[in-house]
């Protein structure tokens, strides 16, 4: 059950600030104690100062970045796509310029909202990630054509070559020296944040470095406030679930102390609940909201619209903006907003 779990140790924010809980170091393949801290550390230090130095020619002041929401967890099936989309449409329908980025290669995003993925060899968010790009990435920027958001809503769309990601990045790190693969998504992203209020990742469900670098962009950068952009975490009410947030916790831990960054935790969504299925997910339930930080910011239960919406390729707000479902997404997305 979740209480045998390590789930009481999680804090937000990570990296930097005394005062706050540590999350315990768990067992890992993929991240030792060891990751080449000190070098990673200057390099990181050089890619923030000259990010610093060098905003977009079309970026102002350091109070316009966007919002950046990194909805992610290495668990699949837990509803990351969906909580990406929801809350993107939430924003949109308020009034804000929303960019969502479709970085999960399986394009389940995409494909729910009727937009075509990126064919491979052709210029996409990998390409301009790996300094390959052939074009302008606003070009590839599709706007979801419904009057409910008023062109407001634009979805980067997924592409093939994002299986190819990690391998991709490690090799051009390896081929050009102080190129940091984590600030990879940021350098590529850069150009078009003066566009939008919000920018949204929805990630693939890995802990690779296509996971560290979406990390890496939802930081708390210099000057932001605490609690406005960060990550948003969906789990299912089941043990499986929590085994997965403790190893995302640890990632965002290693990745704060390697590189001496701040990462908030904006909160969970605990997604797919029904009661029915009995101790196991009522007490799973307890235990996600007694973690109290990060905070749960909706249960959403296992309900049709969502799957209704998917199977007539329309967002979820302009198929039933008045359903429960819909409804948890305005509360997701209040909750995720400082």
């Amino acid at each position: 059950m979740l209480v045998a779990l390590p789930l009481h140790a999680a804090r937000a924010p990570v990296g930097g600030t005394a005062g706050y809980k540590t999350v315990p170091r768990l067992p890992s393949p993929l991240y030792t104690p060891h990751r080449q801290a000190v070098v990673r550390q200057g390099l990181a230090q050089s890619i923030r100062d000259w990010l610093d130095a060098n905003p977009s020619p079309q970026h102002g002041a350091r109070g316009t970045d966007p919002e950046r929401k990194i909805v992610g967890n290495q668990k699949g099936g837990v509803g990351k796509t969906a909580i990406s989309a929801g809350i993107g449409q939430v924003y949109a329908e308020e009034g804000k310029r929303v960019l969502i980025v479709d970085f999960d290669p399986q394009g389940h995003l995409s494909e729910q909202l009727g937009v075509p993925q990126i064919e491979p060899n052709h210029d996409s968010l990998v390409s301009h990630m790996c300094g390959e790009c052939t074009g302008d990435l606003r070009d590839l920027v599709v706007v979801i054509e419904d009057p409910r958001f008023e062109k407001r809503l634009h979805v980067l769309p997924a592409c093939f070559d994002g299986f190819l990601l990690d391998a991709k990045i490690a090799v051009v790190a390896m081929q050009k020296r102080g190129f940091q693969k984590e600030a990879a998504l940021e350098l590529a992203l850069r150009p078009l944040e003066a566009d939008y209020d919000v920018i949204i990742i929805d990630c693939p469900p890995s802990l690779g470095i296509a996971m560290d670098a979406a990390l890496y962009y939802g930081r708390r950068r210099r000057g932001e406030a605490a609690g406005v952009s960060g990550v948003v975490i969906p789990v299912l009410a089941e043990d499986s679930s929590a085994t997965a947030y403790g190893m995302l916790a640890q990632q965002i831990e290693d990745l704060c102390e390697d590189l001496s960054l701040e990462v908030d935790y904006l909160g969970l969504v605990v997604n797919l609940y029904d009661s029915r299925r009995g101790y196991v997910a009522t007490s799973s339930l307890d235990n996600w909201k007694s973690l109290g930080d990060p905070k749960v910011l909706a249960v959403i239960g296992d309900l049709k619209e969502q799957r209704e919406a998917v199977r007539k390729r329309m967002p979820l707000l302009s198929y039933a903006p008045h359903s429960d479902q819909a409804e948890a997404m305005r509360q997701v997305a209040k909750g995720a907003t400082r």
